[in-house]
């Protein structure tokens, strides 16, 4: 049997080394042991009418504790857990301790200083931060008088935030990652940047959501781009691991002019119209040597316009503290002009889904598909995919008979959609959730020290 509180946990130099006072709310639980993260020690509690946990000097150093604060508090076979520890494991650190991951740091101080709403302890480090022989690490947490570094054990959780695929695959990373969830079955949330190939095959099997795919082919040949061209208005031509856009190519073919259209940004992020009379000189202007074996193809869906945009939709879906799949935010973006997506960096606009739909009735029917198929879409990646999965970001269109599709899903979704005035409360929601999610986890490692659960 678990029990489970959030009380606050404070030091007190009164206390022999290895006693504790216990508060009424655990008063009725057999403590041996007292623990954080994978330190712990034996002590020896004493029950105390207030409402905090009381530690001794010796046990809150010994603990690595970083400073008192209202915490959850498990307590489970005569040991008490403080926690959840909670890892964020990133690449691209600084030397500067007012900028310690560079461009990053805002967003990660913003999601340390949600800690105190949940009642966690945060920190963010790297594969080089790691002491493996003395089981601790040197983590950069966000205080009130800025980022500090402090020495931490090994978290319950961690957090994946590596930037991109490229630092994902480094070895040193990959390495890390392996060790910890193997040696200390430390569950490693969202790992891995989603393959859009794979994540269509296994959305393939779900027959309620195959209505919400366009066509999509892999191996992809002119053959193939011929054949969906005579079918659909338009074609994509899109990166298998891409994401925010880059690298993807609107492949048209006007039958009157017997011409064959690309739009697409270049390296310098400038938006490009080419065209030719055969596919096959398209293609190798404006791919070049790139290896055609790296992309998919995928029906153009003409999207509903708003003000002469194209309009898309944005749906973050997060697991809270019961582990149950929650829409957290939602947003439409609109594109920018000559681009191909709506995406910020192309000129895109967001806007919230009240300012695209004025009408009532059609805002709530819009509201409603776009969270029932995220939800329904979410718990089918989470069955199919392995490893641990906290958040999902999913861009949705409707086309002009308002039918949804989903054009793709992220494991780390970009958060621009949230730079909009009127989506602050879902910003930190998204933030809250994902610690919500790290306290579910630890719950269920600390029930199930071998990691033996799914």
């Amino acid at each position: 049997m678990m029990m489970k509180a959030l009380i606050p946990v404070k030091c007190r130099d009164d206390l022999k080394e290895h006693q504790i006072l216990v508060p009424e709310q655990i008063s009725n639980v057999h403590i041996e042991s007292i623990a954080f993260g994978t330190h712990q020690y034996s002590c020896h509690g004493i029950l105390h009418g207030g409402h905090s946990l009381y530690l001794s000097v010796s046990l809150f150093k010994k603990l690595l504790l970083p400073y008192e604060g209202n915490i959850h508090v498990f307590v489970h076979e005569g040991t008490l857990h403080l926690g959840p520890l909670i890892g964020i494991f990133t690449a691209g650190f600084t030397s500067s301790m007012i900028r310690p991951i560079g461009e990053r740091s805002l967003f990660f101080s913003k999601l340390l200083a949600t800690e105190r709403k949940v009642g966690a302890y945060m920190f963010l480090f790297g594969a080089n931060h790691i002491d493996w022989e003395e089981g601790t690490m040197e983590g950069f947490m966000f205080t009130e008088q800025g980022w500090k570094k402090k020495t931490l054990p090994f978290p319950h959780v961690v957090y994946d935030r590596l930037p991109n695929r490229r630092t994902e695959k480094h070895r040193l990373l990959a390495q890390t990652r392996e060790k910890m969830q193997t040696d200390y079955a430390i569950p490693w949330f969202n790992p891995g940047f989603f393959n859009k190939w794979d994540i269509h095959q296994k959305l393939m099997i779900e027959e309620n959501i195959v209505p919400y795919l366009p066509e999509t082919h892999n191996n992809v040949s002119i053959a193939k781009m011929e054949k969906l061209l005579s079918k659909y208005p338009f074609i994509y031509l899109k990166p298998t691991n891409g994401s925010l856009g880059l690298g993807v190519y609107k492949i048209i073919y006007n039958r009157e002019e017997e011409t064959y259209y690309a739009r697409y940004k270049n390296e310098d992020f400038v938006n490009k119209l080419q065209r030719s009379s055969s596919l096959e000189a398209l293609l190798g202007h404006v791919l070049k040597n790139k290896d055609l074996s790296c992309y998919l193809i995928q029906q153009g869906i003409p999207l509903l316009k708003v003000d002469d945009s194209l309009v898309d939709f944005r749906v973050h879906t997060n697991k809270d503290e019961q582990g149950n799949w929650v829409v957290s935010a939602m947003a439409a973006k609109l594109s920018g002009k000559g681009s191909i997506t709506t995406h910020a960096n192309s000129g895109g606009v967001i806007k919230t889904v009240s300012e695209i739909f004025t009408d009532k009735e059609e805002k709530e029917a819009v509201i409603h598909k776009l969270s029932q198929a995220s939800l329904l879409i979410s718990n089918a990646i989470d069955t199919h995919m392995p490893g641990f999965i906290g958040e999902i970001g999913f861009d949705f269109g409707l086309d002009k008979e308002h039918k949804l599709w989903m054009f793709e899903a992220n494991s780390k979704p970009g958060r621009s959609i949230f730079y909009h005035p009127k989506l602050r409360n879902e910003d930190i929601l998204t933030r809250k959730l994902s610690i919500e999610y790290a306290v579910y986890l630890t719950e269920h490692t600390i029930k199930n020290p071998e990691g033996v659960f799914s």
